[in-house]
C-alpha cells in the first residue's frame, strides 16, 4: 500500500568561494565523499547519491569523478581524511552524518559541503538558518531525532501490553544519540512504558546487545536510524529473528529484507536529494544561498511475513496507516 508523500525542497544552487584547485577547471569535476563507515555500510547511500547526480546529468566515471575516503568507524581518522580531500582539490564534499560533517567543517571554510544529518542543523550549529545557510555548508535534514518517539508510539500500538521496550543506541554518535534518547524517554513516560537502553558501537557489540535484551525479556525493540545501524541491515534483522524480538526500525530498508516494521526514511531517497544538491553546486550555485532540504517523506512499512513468524497480529488501524505492506 502506498500513499503519495511530499518532500519540501527548499532549493537553489551552489559553489562557495573560489577554488584554486584544478577541480573547477576540468570538464569532469571531482566530488569528495567523506564517510565514517565503509563501502559496504554506505552502499544504499551511494545508490541514492549517484541517482541524484545522474538525474542532473552527472554520471560517475563519465562526467563526474568521486573520491571516496572511509574512516571504517575510526572517527579520529576523519580530520585527516577531510584534509586529504581538500588537498586533492575537490569541488564539493559530501558528508553523510554528523561526525564527517563536523570534520569537514573544521577543515575548510571555502570548499562547499553537502551534509545529510538527522537533527536540526541550526540546532547543531552547522548553518545559520535553513533558508539561508550563510556559509559553505548546506544539505539534507532528515529530522530523525524526532522519529524515535514516533517509532516508540508504533511499537506501543503494536504491543500495547509490553511494559518494557529496548532502545538500541550508538554511543559513538554522541550528540545525536543524546538528543534522540531524550525524545524517546519523554515519549515513554507519556505512554507509561519502561525503556531499557543498550549500546552498540561496533558489529560485535550488536550481538552482545541483543543477547542482553533477550536476557532482560524486553517486549520489543526500537532501532533508530543511525549511520552504523543503517550499514548493518541484514545483521540486525538476523539478530532480531534469532532472539524473536519484535523490532521497529528507523529505515525502510530493514523490513524490505525481513525486518518486522519501520517508521522513517529511505536512505536511498535521502542521498538522492543530496546528489541533487551537489549537482546544483556543480552548476554554479552558492551553499550560503542554497536552503537546507527538509525531507518529509516518512514511511510506515510493515512486513506481514515476519509478523506471522513472530505470531503477531498487526492492529487494523496500524495496517491502514501503512505506506507499504510486504506480504
Amino acid at each position: 500500500m502506498r500513499r503519495r508523500k511530499f518532500i519540501t525542497l527548499l532549493g537553489g544552487a551552489v559553489l562557495a568561494g573560489p577554488l584554486t584547485s584544478r577541480a573547477q577547471h576540468t570538464a569532469n569535476p571531482l566530488i569528495g565523499y567523506l564517510s565514517q563507515g565503509s563501502p559496504a555500510s554506505d552502499a544504499l547511500r551511494l545508490t541514492g547519491l549517484r541517482r541524484g547526480l545522474a538525474e542532473s546529468g552527472y554520471i560517475e566515471g563519465r562526467s563526474v569523478t568521486l573520491d571516496y575516503r572511509w574512516a571504517e568507524n575510526e572517527l579520529d581518522r576523519l580530520p585527516a581524511l577531510a584534509a586529504g580531500l581538500v588537498e586533492q582539490g575537490v569541488a564539493v564534499i559530501v558528508a553523510p552524518g554528523l561526525p564527517p560533517t563536523l570534520a569537514a567543517k573544521a577543515t575548510t571554510t571555502t570548499v562547499p559541503i553537502v551534509f545529510v544529518v538527522g537533527v536540526d542543523p541550526v540546532r547543531l550549529g552547522l548553518v545559520a538558518g535553513l533558508g539561508r545557510p550563510g556559509g559553505n555548508l548546506t544539505g539534507v535534514n532528515a529530522i530523525a531525532g524526532e522519529l524515535g518517539a514516533k517509532g516508540l508510539e508504533a511499537v506501543h500500538e503494536l504491543l500495547p501490553t509490553a511494559v518494557s521496550i529496548g532502545f538500541l543506541e550508538n554511543p559513538r554518535n554522541n550528540t545525536i544519540a543524546e538528543l534522540r534518547t531524550k525524545d524517546v524517554l519523554a515519549a515513554a513516560r507519556a505512554i507509561g512504558v519502561e525503556i531499557k537502553i543498550v549500546h552498540a558501537g561496533t558489529e560485535s557489540e550488536m550481538d552482545v546487545a541483543f543477547a542482553n535484551l533477550a536476557q532482560r525479556q524486553v517486549g520489543a525493540l526500537l532501532v533508530p536510524s543511525d549511520i552504523l545501524f543503517n550499514g548493518r541491515v541484514e545483521q540486525l534483522v538476523a539478530l532480531a529473528a534469532r532472539y524473536a524480538i519484535p523490532t521497529v526500525y528507523g529505515l525502510r530498508e530493514f523490513p524490505m529484507v525481513g525486518g518486522l516494521m519501520s517508521y522513517g526514511y529511505s536512505n536511498a531517497e535521502l542521498y538522492k536529494l543530496a546528489g541533487l544538491h551537489v549537482a546544483r553546486i556543480l552548476k554554479g550555485g552558492k551553499p550560503a544561498d542554497l536552503p537546507v532540504i527538509q525531507s518529509t517523506k516518512i514511511e510506515l512499512v510493515i512486513n506481514l511475513k515476519t509478523a506471522d513468524a513472530l505470531s503477531l497480529t498487526i492492529p487494523p488501524a496500524l495496517l491502514a496507516r501503512a505506506d507499504e505492506v510486504i506480504e
